[in-house]
C-alpha cells in the first residue's frame, strides 16, 4: 500500500512538473519575423477554386506586434499583426483588406493562416506557410 502512495505521488509530481514546463514554453512569445512560403489553396465566386504560390515576408515584431507584406496578383498588401495571449493564434489585416487573415502556430517554422470574405466577390482560403528565411 505504501508502494503504491509513492508511486502515484511520484506520477502526480511527474505530471506538475510537465504542466509547468508546457506553462513556461507557452509564455514565451514565438518570433514570426522571416520568410514564408507555401500553398495557398482558395475557393470564391469570382476566381472559382485555385491553388497558388504565397510568400508572406514579417518584416519586424515588438513583443506580440508585427508587421510585414506580400505580394500577389492584384498588387502588394502591407499587413499589420497580433500574436493572441495563447501564443498559438495569430491574425493580421491591411488598410486595403476587405476582411482578416486567423492563423494558426503548427511549430516554430509552420503556420497556417485562412482568410474569409463575405459579399460579392466571397472567398475562402488557407495558406499553409513554412519559414524559409529567417530574415524577411
Amino acid at each position: 500500500m505504501q508502494r503504491a502512495k509513492l508511486g502515484l505521488a511520484s506520477i502526480l509530481s511527474a505530471i506538475v512538473c510537465i504542466a509547468n514546463a508546457d506553462r513556461a514554453l507557452a509564455d514565451e512569445i514565438p518570433n514570426m519575423v522571416g520568410t514564408w512560403s507555401g500553398k495557398n489553396d482558395t475557393i470564391g465566386e469570382k476566381f472559382g477554386l485555385r491553388t497558388r504560390e504565397r510568400t508572406v515576408h514579417i518584416t519586424e515584431q515588438t513583443d506580440r506586434r508585427f508587421r510585414g507584406y506580400f505580394d500577389y496578383d492584384a498588387g502588394h498588401k502591407d499587413i499589420f499583426g497580433i500574436v493572441f495571449p495563447d501564443n498559438v493564434s495569430f491574425a493580421w489585416t491591411s488598410p486595403a483588406s476587405k476582411a482578416s487573415v486567423q492563423g494558426r502556430i503548427l511549430g516554430p517554422d509552420h503556420i497556417a493562416a485562412c482568410y474569409i470574405e463575405g459579399g460579392p466577390e466571397a472567398t475562402a482560403g488557407c495558406s499553409d506557410l513554412k519559414r524559409t528565411s529567417e530574415k524577411p
